[in-house]
């Protein structure tokens, strides 16, 4: 187990966590032991340095899970840029915006993707930048100077830049490294996008326990098996939907005997999920977690209370202060359900020239907080038990989480209507076992441009943005204000 060392580093440092010879990223591309990690991600800062931007420029990638994909987030801290990473299955409408709003001024993608942007200001490069030549050294870089920026939706408006410095990334790769008792002789399979917090992670966190990342791009849930037998993978992170499209099928003679423990984050883990994953993979200690893209993680339950509290999102994950705030202010005690509030050094810079929503969602820690300071007000309801072991009660603003994804009911609903289909639509995320929620959609109209509308967003948004389902209704009832009437209409398809 890694020790919990406090003071946080520039992120490029992780560089040389491992032992030289030892693996630290298998891809297509081969393998590269930590000395070739090293020595690509000083060539990558190298070429990136060349390219002619200001300290601080922003530069994003929208890349499947190439080898500059997992090089760039160090390349660009090496280099003193803040590194966009964007998830390669958004369409061009939401790439664009996040290049807009983030103000980039490189993007490296692919040909197919460059295609589909209309886009000013922004450089675009297409081919594979040098991971071999003169290589920029070590960076002394300002632990709390700014590392990249994660978008995010928010309950409003179109997705939010998470401001984040070298220690949140850092203290934050640290902390999970120790507590999932992460060792050099592990092999982490990436499933999940680089574009998340919890899929960033686990490059930071392997290589902060001087182990091999094996990033992974599947198709079918069989690739998932297969890859934990071919790479012999000890460490699996996902969220409920990737559990329950595992348990659905059988892998038959494919042998998963290597994996030692499974993550779990992006909505909870029901009693069902558990118990089909301890059946499955008995020899593998199960981890559920808790997280807020604003203070990276929270909370982790340990393996050995699943069993016995399988609803629990367990305790404070190492350098996080966790606290249950009664509306008042005081702490909530025990049994009592309150706001659950984040403190500490994993706590994000804000939104990206966003000053009212981070005032609105980064605010002073309470009095009696031990580790003070600004804190995560996650608007999310939590009580704890007896013996401090938290549980999620419900999510107070009108975000939908679906397959692992924070979504916008906006932003669907901005797509909805742009297309002239209907006037008005209000998305609700209703519950699904399999997804965490499904998007429902009620809409003004008598259906018939449905055919059409889904055309149209099969084009326009991510897959995981697709509602499932549609209601249409002559007159979308408003409440007293003349506001559409959420409450109610969640009421109605409930």
């Amino acid at each position: 187990m890694i020790p919990l060392d406090p003071v946080p580093r520039p992120l490029d440092h992780l560089t040389l966590r491992g032992c030289a010879g030892d693996p630290a990223l298998a891809t297509r591309d081969g393998v590269l032991d930590f000395a070739g990690l090293e020595a690509a991600v000083g060539a990558l800062a190298g070429w990136l340095a060349g390219q002619g931007l200001a300290s601080g420029d922003r530069v994003a990638t929208w890349l499947p899970k190439t080898r500059t994909a997992c090089l760039m987030p160090l390349a660009a801290a090496r280099a003193g840029f803040v590194h966009v990473p964007v998830n390669p299955q958004l369409k061009h409408l939401q790439v664009q915006h996040i290049l807009s709003d983030s103000d980039a001024r490189l993007l490296i993608t692919q040909a197919v993707r460059a295609e589909t942007l209309e886009m000013e200001g922004v450089r675009i490069v297409t081919d594979d930048p040098p991971l071999v030549g003169p290589a920029l050294p070590l960076s002394d870089a300002d632990p709390d100077a700014l590392a990249a920026l994660l978008y995010t939706s928010g309950s409003t408006g179109r997705p939010k830049g998470v401001m984040l410095s070298h220690a949140n990334l850092w203290l934050g790769a640290i902390s999970v490294a120790h507590y999932l008792a992460l060792a050099p002789d592990d092999r982490v399979l990436g499933v999940l996008p680089l574009s998340f917090d919890y899929g960033q992670n686990q490059l930071f966190s392997t290589w902060a326990a001087g182990a091999c990342v094996v990033p992974f791009d599947y198709l079918l849930p069989r690739d998932v098996y297969r890859a934990i037998e071919r790479e012999r993978i000890t460490t699996l992170a996902g969220v409920p939907p990737l559990w329950a499209q595992l348990l659905d099928i059988d892998p038959q003679e494919i042998d998963t005997s290597s994996l030692k423990r499974i993550t779990n984050s992006g909505g909870a883990l029901t009693r069902r999920l558990i118990s089909g994953l301890r059946e499955r993979f008995p020899q593998a200690d199960i981890y559920p977690m808790y997280g807020l893209t604003e203070a990276f993680r929270s909370t982790y339950l340990d393996p050995a209370l699943v069993a016995e509290h399988p609803d629990s999102i367990g305790r404070a994950i190492p350098f996080a202060e966790i606290m249950i705030v009664r509306p008042d202010g005081a702490q909530a005690p025990a049994g009592e359900p309150g706001e659950l509030v984040h403190a500490g050094p994993l706590v994000a810079q804000g939104y990206w020239q966003d000053p009212e929503r981070t005032a609105a969602r980064f605010r002073p820690a309470p009095a009696w907080s031990q580790a003070g300071g600004m804190a995560v007000w996650s608007g999310d309801t939590a009580v704890a038990d007896t013996d401090g072991l938290l549980r999620f009660v419900g999510r107070d603003d009108e975000m939908i989480k679906s397959a692992g994804n924070r979504i916008s009911p906006n932003e669907i609903e901005e797509a909805i209507t742009a297309g002239g289909e209907t006037g008005e639509a209000v998305a609700i995320g209703v519950p699904d076992e399999r997804q965490g929620q499904t998007i429902v959609v009620v809409a003004k109209g008598d259906g018939s441009a449905e055919p059409a509308l889904r055309e149209r967003l099969r084009r326009d948004l991510p897959n995981f943005m697709q509602p499932g389902r549609y209601v249409w209704l002559a007159e979308l009832p408003r409440n007293a204000n003349g506001k559409l009437d959420r409450v109610g209409l969640r009421g109605m398809i409930s």
